[in-house]
């Protein structure tokens, strides 16, 4: 029932701490607000107002300047066009707000009064736009204005040269009145001038301006040519100024002329400006209107700073009662907390004594178990109890379990080392013999090499053959053809000797038919007797001359058989020659082939010298990185061993380790 009803005195103090805090916020948080609010609106009203004191400054600097514009000065016109500006923005912003610096529209509050003086800017902008607008004619008669002042000293000085010489040549009194009142028009010309140009009478100066120049222009034309109001002036020295006087007065009058044209419009002007300096009072009055109208509105604004002192009043009581609310909180929750205290000590002490077997090893007892805060500590600890019974149990168990493991791990460790020394030896063998592999590799690789090079020059010496093959080829050819030519040439002669035998036959036969014409004729001869004794002679030579030709003829035909003969057996020898050459010829072309086959084999067993010599080298790095690699076998074989040796050390620790775990919870009493 207790604990029910301090339950609901809770959940009622807690609501009522939520009220408060709550109620503190909302106080802080609308005196915040009317802050914030209070301090834009402030800014407004100092921009408005500021606006206002400038409008007011503008409206006599507008002024100012709209009498200096009308009066000749250029830069008056450009102070007047900014200022007229800058006013129509002002009131743009007093209407529609500035986007710049979020400044909203004027309230309702200002209406009427911004009304107003919203009129009142229209009719004084009108005048300001006419000023401005003539601003070509001010500068036509200010331009004019200046000539003319920058002429007549000039003309003064000629008047007054004009009146020495008059005085000195002692001319009449009329004629010195007439130049003297030259010189007093041209000063007055001058000063009115001045006085149209600064607004001051402007009419008036105007007026007798016009005068004084139709007077001066007057008297001047009497004085140089004479009229009837005034003679001729006959002195040459006087002639000769009036001259002078006369083309510089030309040039001014044209001046005055244009001056006068322009009269009109600077007389409006100036009337423009004159009624913008009466306006500006009537605008200055309206923008102080206007400034009384945002100070008014401010103070008629519905949030005012001082309800921001209110809710700050409202925010202090509400943190007080909040703070009286906190401090019965903390004394309630300070007497449960001293009884929960009371309570907790008696159930600690009670779960302690308890606890006593459990802390002298015996796990066979168990925590009574109640509703205190120390129940569950209770129940923790009996489940705790459990766990250590199991664990161990398990302690005793896994302990036995390693120590065996352990030994028989032991056990293969050694053997490991004993394999692990083995392996080392087979491999120092197995490096020592790669090292020999290596050593023959590179013998290997060095007589392929000079076999790779007796290869390359057995290949030159084939080429070389072959091409000696080939000419021996061609010479044979050159030798058959000369041989078939000569068998030729021999057949052809013995073709000679057999047409020469025929030639032999036919001179035998004209011997032999002579031989009986000479028989014939010593017979007759001897028939004729003494008379033909001397045909008988010539007889007897041309038979012993026949008979020589028949001896000669038979010689030439043995001769002839003989040289057939030889030609016969040398065409028989040639035939033989050119069958010779062309075996020869086929046995070097045969030859030739061997040799290109021997250089073709050559460049292959070349080729092939050259891989194997490639191999062999490669081989040879090979085995030297195998014989590298088995040194690092080796090393990581001695490494291996060492850390067997110590893998069997550790593995023994870890048995000792495992018996003194065992022994760690031999003194925990188990349940039966």
């Amino acid at each position: 029932m207790s604990t029910t009803t301090q339950s609901h005195a809770k959940v009622g103090s807690h609501k009522r701490t939520m009220y408060l805090i709550a109620a503190l916020l909302l106080s802080l948080s609308a005196m915040v607000s009317v802050f914030w609010y209070v301090g834009i609106q402030a800014n407004y009203d100092k921009e408005y107002i500021g606006y206002t004191s400038e409008q007011q400054v503008l409206s006599q600097q507008i002024a100012k300047y709209a009498l200096e514009a009308s009066s000749g000065v250029d830069s008056a016109f450009d102070q007047l066009t900014r200022y007229r500006d800058r006013f129509g923005q002002i009131l743009s912003y007093q209407e529609s707000g500035n986007v710049v610096t979020g400044l909203p529209p004027s309230g309702d509050a200002v209406g009427e009064d911004l009304v107003v003086m919203q009129d009142a800017w229209g009719q004084f902008r009108e005048s300001v736009d006419f000023v401005l607008s003539g601003k070509e004619s001010v500068a036509v008669v200010s331009e004019a204005s200046q000539i003319i002042n920058e002429l007549m000293p000039k003309l003064q000085a000629y008047d007054e040269e004009i009146v020495d010489i008059l005085l000195t040549r002692k001319a009449s009194r009329e004629t010195i009145n007439l130049a003297t009142r030259q010189l007093m028009l041209s000063q007055r010309i001058a000063n009115n001038i001045n006085h149209a140009l600064s607004g001051q009478g402007v009419e008036t100066a105007i007026e007798r301006f016009s005068e004084d120049v139709e007077e001066y222009g007057s008297v001047l034309d009497g004085m140089v040519r004479g009229n009837d109001m005034i003679k001729q002036v006959k002195n040459e020295d006087v002639q000769a100024k009036l001259f002078e006087t006369a083309m510089l007065f030309t040039i001014v009058a044209d001046y005055v002329e244009e001056l006068l044209d322009m009269s009109e419009d600077l007389l409006e002007i100036q009337a423009s400006a004159r009624s913008i300096s009466s306006q500006s009072d009537e605008l200055f009055a309206g923008s102080l209107r206007l400034q009384n109208a945002y100070s008014l509105a401010a103070d008629l604004r519905p949030v005012q700073p001082e309800m921001a002192y209110i809710f700050g009043v409202v925010g202090l009581l509400v943190l007080f009662l909040l703070g009286m609310q906190v401090y019965r909180d903390q004394e309630n929750r300070r007497k449960q907390a001293e009884k929960a205290n009371t309570d907790n000590q008696e159930a600690i002490l009670r779960l302690l004594d308890e606890m006593g077997n459990l802390a002298d090893g015996d796990l066979t007892t168990y925590a009574t178990v109640t509703e205190d805060f120390t129940g569950a500590i209770a129940d923790s600890v009996n489940y705790t109890i459990d766990a250590l019974r199991d664990m161990v149990v398990t302690i005793n168990e896994t302990s036995g379990q390693v120590s065996s493991a352990a030994r028989q791990t032991q056990e293969t460790a050694h053997h490991l080392t004993e394999a692990s020394d083995h392996q080392a030896e087979e491999i120092t063998s197995v490096t020592t013999a790669i090292n020999e592999m290596a050593v023959s590799i590179d013998e290997v690789s060095r007589n392929a090499e000079d076999t790779e090079q007796m290869a390359a020059r057995s290949v030159e010496f084939a080429r070389k053959g072959g091409d000696t093959a080939r000419r021996n080829i061609e010479g044979m050819d050159r030798i058959r053809e000369n041989i078939q030519e000569t068998s030729k040439r021999i057949k052809r002669l013995g073709e000679s000797s057999q047409e020469i035998g025929d030639i032999v036959e036919l001179i035998n036969d004209i011997a032999e038919q002579t031989n009986i014409l000479a028989l014939n004729a010593a017979i007759q001869a001897a028939m004729a007797g003494e008379a033909g004794r001397g045909f008988a002679v010539v007889a007897d030579e041309v038979q012993r001359l026949a008979e020589r030709s028949s001896n000669a003829t038979k010689q030439i035909e043995a001769l002839v058989k003989t040289i057939q003969t030889d030609t016969n057996e040398a065409v028989i020898s040639m035939e033989q020659s050119t069958a010779g050459v062309v075996n020869g010829a086929r046995l070097a072309e045969e030859s030739g082939d061997a040799l290109n086959q021997i250089m073709n084999v050559s460049d292959d067993l070349s080729s092939l010298i050259e891989n194997i010599a490639a191999s062999a080298r490669q081989q040879s790095k090979a085995a030297a990185n195998t014989s590298e690699t088995m040194h690092v076998i080796q090393e990581i074989t001695t490494q291996t061993s060492a850390g067997t040796n110590e893998t069997a050390a550790s593995i023994g620790n870890l048995a000792k380790l495992a018996d003194e775990m065992g022994n760690s919870v031999a003194g925990f009493k188990l349940p039966e």
